[in-house]
């Protein structure tokens, strides 16, 4: 038997990890190791359906080599915009009162833009130093909120290369107060543009940070903490999931 013979009998053998790594022997091995046969034999034990039509869409080698093992992990691609390009206007109110309204430049809400004031808790300290991706903000001036009043907040984003805005949070109130990391939370569900209509059930979350032991039972307010834990945990996986949002 000649070589060819020789690999043509035992190639059939194979599994598909070591049937590729022959390709990497020599040009011989390579040669004989592309008949699209011996793909073929592998997919007939993986899918056996994809062998019973006569003109598959792609080769059994290109169909083996890309679906044989699931992706668990892909690169994400660069998002398409940056937080330079993003300008998002925060306004809090307390029992219907304005109590803090700003346009922020998208950088200035960059993770780790900023130090906290000390006399801060030590779990909030932990919390702010974490691994967790959050967009933060120091309030200046600080303020203080009565526990027994009703706080609610709206953020609205505008792109500066479309010129046109979405809606982050709507009239979200802050129902829970967590007061392990002194943070006062509120959510709300984003909309997304129909251009996406499976992607749903995202939050953004916005926290009030504030200090321990305020005064008369009040929050005092230092900053501020958005997140979209749900989906995203880096300013990459953020940037793609606010250039989804329906834009207007």
């Amino acid at each position: 038997m000649s070589s060819d013979e020789i690999l043509k009998a035992v190639f059939p053998l194979l599994e598909g990890a070591d049937l590729a790594a022959c390709t990497a022997v020599c040009k011989q091995w390579r040669n004989v190791a592309q008949d699209d046969y011996f793909w073929k034999c592998l997919c007939a034990k993986k899918w056996p359906s994809t062998c019973k039509n006569p003109s598959p869409p792609v080769t059994y080698h290109k169909l083996f080599t890309t679906f044989y093992k699931r992706e668990n992990h892909r690169t994400l691609l660069p998002p398409r915009i940056s937080l330079s390009d993003l300008e998002f206007y925060i306004d809090f109110w307390a029992d219907g009162n304005l109590l803090f309204s700003e346009v922020v430049p998208g950088p200035a809400l960059r993770k780790g833009n900023w130090t906290p004031p000390d006399g801060i808790s030590p779990v909030m300290k932990y919390h702010l130093e974490g691994p967790e991706y959050k967009l933060t903000l120091p309030v200046e001036p600080q303020f203080a909120v009565p526990y027994t009043q009703t706080v609610s907040v709206s953020v609205l984003v505008a792109r500066k290369d479309t010129k046109k805005v979405a809606c982050v949070i709507h009239e979200a109130m802050f129902d829970y107060i967590e007061r392990s990391t002194c943070r006062a939370l509120a959510f709300d569900y984003l909309v997304f543009s129909p251009a996406y209509p499976f992607v749903s059930g995202i939050r953004a979350w916005i926290a009030l940070l504030f200090m321990e032991g305020g005064k008369d039972d009040d929050i005092d307010v230092f900053g501020l903490e958005m997140d979209f834990c749900d989906a995203a945990n880096s300013e990459e996986e953020v940037l793609w999931l606010l250039d989804m949002l329906d834009w207007k």
